[in-house]
C-alpha cells in the first residue's frame, strides 16, 4: 500500500477552499493509501503568531479533520511540532540544499519582491526545506498538493536525488497529486485570486465554521459578468467558472451536466441552488466539529497518532544521521 503525506498550516480558518481542494482528497485517499496527515505548525511560525491564537487554531483544524470525515482508523493524525524529527531533519536537509534553489522559488520570491527581504525570516526562505523534510521523514510515495505546492515537492525529489547519489539509498522519492477539478477555488469577489481567509474582503471567502445564513449571503453576492450565461470559460468567465468549479466538486455533478441543466436558467436561480447546495454540506461538519472540538476523543487520537510518527519519524533521523556521520559510533 503506497503512503501519502500531507498537512495543513493553522494560520487561519479553514476555508471551503481549503476542503474542496484538500480535506475532500484525503477523506477519499485515506480508504486506498496509507496517510498521515498532520497540521503543520511549525510552518506557521515562519511569521509572528500569538501564541493561544496558534494553539487553538491547531486543535481546530485536528477537529475539522475528523469533521470532514478523516477516520483515525485509516489515517495517522498529529500535530508537526509534536515530533522533533521534523526539525531535525530540515536542518540536516537544509544542508543538502542550494541557496540558488530556495530563491528561486515563487512563493518567496513574490513576497520578497513586494515587501522586500530585510523583514522576511530565515524560515520563511527555509521552510520548502521543512516541507520536505516533512515529506521525507515516513517515506512517502505520493504528496497531493494544490497547483501552488508544486514546485516544492519538485523540490524535495531533487534532494532526495542529491542525497541518495552522495550517501546512499535513504529516501523514497514522492511523486505529486494535484486533482483535476476543484484543487484551486478562487475568490468569490475576485476570481483571478485564489480563496484565502488572508484577503481584507470577507466576503471573497467561505470558512467551514462560518454562520450557516452569512454564507448563503456570501455566494448570492459572489462576481459573476454580465451575459447571465451558465458557461464553463475560465479564461473569459472566471467567476461563474469558479462556483460551477465548487458546485462540481461538491456533488460530485460533472460540469458538462451543470452546464446543460442550467441552461435557459439565470445566475439568479444558479447560485440559489449553489448556496443550498454548500449549506447543505457545510451543516454536518459544523456539527460534528462542535461534538468533537473539545473532547477527550480529539486529544486521544492525536496522542496516538503523535506516538507513530514519533516512532517512524526517530528511525528515520537515526538512519540519515549514520549516512551523514553525525554522533559517534559506541564500541561494544
Amino acid at each position: 500500500m503506497s503512503r501519502i503525506f500531507s498537512g495543513i498550516k493553522p494560520s487561519g480558518d479553514l476555508t471551503l477552499g481549503n476542503y474542496l481542494g484538500a480535506l475532500k482528497n484525503f477523506v477519499a485517499l485515506q480508504d486506498e493509501h496509507d496517510c498521515f496527515f498532520c497540521i503543520v505548525d511549525l510552518h506557521a511560525i515562519t511569521v509572528a503568531q500569538d501564541r493561544l491564537e496558534l494553539r487553538k487554531r491547531t486543535k481546530d483544524i485536528a477537529a475539522l479533520y475528523l469533521a470532514c470525515g478523516l477516520d483515525p482508523n485509516k489515517a495517522t493524525i498529529f500535530i508537526q511540532s509534536e515530533v522533533p524529527g521534523h526539525a531535525q531533519l530540515s536542518w540536516m536537509l537544509e544542508c543538502q540544499t542550494y541557496y540558488g534553489e530556495l530563491s528561486r522559488m515563487t512563493q518567496f520570491k513574490d513576497k520578497s519582491l513586494k515587501d522586500g527581504t530585510a523583514g522576511l525570516s530565515s524560515g520563511l526562505f527555509t521552510y520548502p526545506v521543512l516541507m520536505a523534510s516533512d515529506i521525507l521523514l515516513y517515506d512517502t510515495d505520493i504528496v497531493p498538493v494544490g497547483e501552488d505546492q508544486k514546485q516544492h515537492v519538485e523540490l524535495t525529489r531533487d534532494i532526495v536525488d542529491r542525497f541518495n547519489n552522495r550517501y546512499g539509498d535513504t529516501f523514497v522519492k514522492p511523486d505529486l497529486f494535484i486533482p483535476k477539478v476543484g484543487a484551486r477555488i478562487m475568490d468569490l469577489q475576485d476570481p483571478t485570486k485564489k480563496m484565502s481567509k488572508s484577503e481584507e474582503n470577507d466576503k471573497g471567502y467561505i470558512l467551514l465554521l462560518d454562520d450557516l445564513n452569512r454564507i448563503k449571503k456570501k455566494i448570492m453576492s459572489a462576481k459573476t459578468d454580465s451575459d447571465n450565461l451558465i458557461k464553463f470559460d475560465k479564461d473569459n468567465k472566471p467567476g461563474i467558472s469558479n462556483l460551477l468549479s465548487i458546485y462540481s466538486v461538491i456533488t460530485n455533478k460533472s460540469i458538462e451536466s451543470l452546464e446543460e441543466f442550467y441552461v435557459g436558467k439565470g445566475y439568479g436561480d444558479f447560485k440559489k441552488d449553489l448556496a443550498e447546495v454548500v449549506v447543505s454540506f457545510i451543516q454536518p461538519i459544523q456539527d460534528r466539529y462542535n461534538e468533537i472540538r473539545n473532547s477527550k476523543e480529539l486529544d486521544d487520537i492525536l496522542d496516538e497518532g503523535r506516538d507513530l510518527a514519533n516512532k517512524l519519524a526517530f528511525k528515520k533521523v537515526k538512519k540519515v544521521e549514520h549516512k551523514i556521520g553525525l554522533g559517534r559510533k559506541r564500541k561494544k
